[in-house]
């Protein structure tokens, strides 16, 4: 089945993994480091894609080099909210109707902004967009939506931020390990606390950063605290890392969803010498993990760009998924670092894989599901009534039946 770009466009769509930091305009970038004072490796779009957001990266740490410098000009709640409603409007441009913006506000803190202020500027960017969104559609169709993941980080140093440092400056002797547990527990904390007296609209924990080496039962003690506040949970994993990763994610921090899960069936990845069927275990993980609907956040261009070996999209995992009937969604990961959108992902999986329009609809339809969505769960059921009745007339009106 071929789908037209005009399809592609027009179906409700959701992104539900996309970093703040890793999405902003070029041209606002631009003008925020010129307003600032930050130092950029070029001052002009074509300058920058050649420096740092280049088509290919060696690694998964070379992706992440350009966040130093969209973090440093996110420092000021202005540029924070501006961020994040430009985020809002490039989204629903090409039609996403739910978004989970993700990003770390640790990153974001200092001597001006606390918890609470950098997480109220996204928030505010977010909700000056919706209404805006939402005041030129149809009424009959379902209107934009979304929520904020505020990400614990797997590894930082001082240098990452004012935060961090003041955190490093307090406790001198304390291993490094132990600050990172100690901040991922303080960000469980004040994700809750702000959720609970404010309308900031959090809805989601997530564990971020570089993968390997880091392993995620490291922050169990910060996952279980959001657990036990019933908020819910991602984790980034299989991403650098292999199985493992994933099965600690699930076991350890009690995940709803997976980012990237890139090498779930990767055994060449698998350490511990203990697990003798290596096939067996990534089918007993993958099966696990279908049958209880523990959405896939895949992310194709992301995965290209940090794991080269994969070389052509076709080797992609993608394939054992549909295969597997994994509960899977197309998102971006970081719109300006992979230069990508969500319309663009879901065309580069259905020009190299089989999924016939009942298969896309589903996994269409599974982002809306596997949402966090903020509101109680009869008000999502009724949202998600619109998304399918939405989608349906769309795809009437262009031919694309089951």
């Amino acid at each position: 089945m071929t789908y037209s770009d005009e399809f592609l466009k027009a179906i409700p769509k959701t992104d539900l993994h996309v970093h703040l930091d890793g999405s902003l305009r070029l041209k606002t970038l631009i003008e925020l480091a010129k307003e600032q004072g930050v130092e950029l490796p070029a001052n002009s779009a074509e300058g920058l894609r050649r420096e740092v957001f280049k088509p290919q990266y060696a690694n998964l740490d070379e992706y992440l080099k350009g966040f130093a410098l969209t973090v440093a000009v996110l420092q000021q709640e202005e540029a924070l909210q501006r961020s994040a409603y430009e985020l809002a409007l490039d989204n629903a441009d090409e039609g996403v109707r739910y978004l989970e913006v993700r990003f770390a506000p640790q990153l974001h803190m200092n001597e001006r902004l606390s918890f609470k202020e950098v997480l109220r500027a996204v928030d505010r960017g977010l909700k000056q967009a919706r209404e805006e969104i939402n005041a030129s559609l149809p009424q009959d169709q379902p209107p934009f939506e979304f929520g904020i993941i505020v990400c614990a980080m797997r590894f930082f140093t001082a240098g990452f931020s004012n935060y961090y440092q003041q955190l490093f400056d307090v406790h001198p002797y304390a291993d490094p390990l132990e600050i990172t547990r100690m901040a991922s527990l303080e960000l469980a904390r004040a994700a809750i606390k702000i959720k609970r007296d404010t309308d900031i609209q959090i809805v989601a924990f997530d564990l971020a950063g570089s993968e390997y080496g880091n392993p995620a039962a490291e922050h169990e003690n910060s996952y279980q605290y959001v657990h036990k506040h019933f908020l819910k949970k991602t984790v980034h994993a299989g991403e650098a890392y292999g199985p493992e990763s994933i099965f600690q994610a699930i076991t350890k921090l009690h995940t709803d969803r997976i980012g990237h899960g890139l090498h779930l069936f990767d055994t060449s990845m698998i350490l511990s010498e203990e697990i003798q069927d290596r096939e067996g275990y990534v089918n007993a993980l993958a099966n696990y993990i279908a049958d209880n609907r523990i959405t896939v956040e895949v992310c194709l261009t992301s995965n290209l760009q940090t794991s080269p070996q994969i070389g052509d999209v076709r080797n992609h995992s993608l394939g054992k998924m549909l295969e597997k009937r994994l509960s899977l969604t197309f998102c971006t990961d970081n719109r300006l670092v992979s230069n990508t959108n969500v319309t663009k992902e879901i065309r580069l999986a259905v020009n190299n894989f089989s999924i016939p329009p009942k298969q896309l609809k589903d996994i269409i339809i599974y982002g809306f599901k596997r949402s966090f969505f903020y509101r109680p769960y009869p008000e999502k059921r009724a949202y998600v009534r619109r998304i399918i009745d939405f989608y349906e007339e769309v795809a009437a009106e262009y031919g694309v039946t089951d």
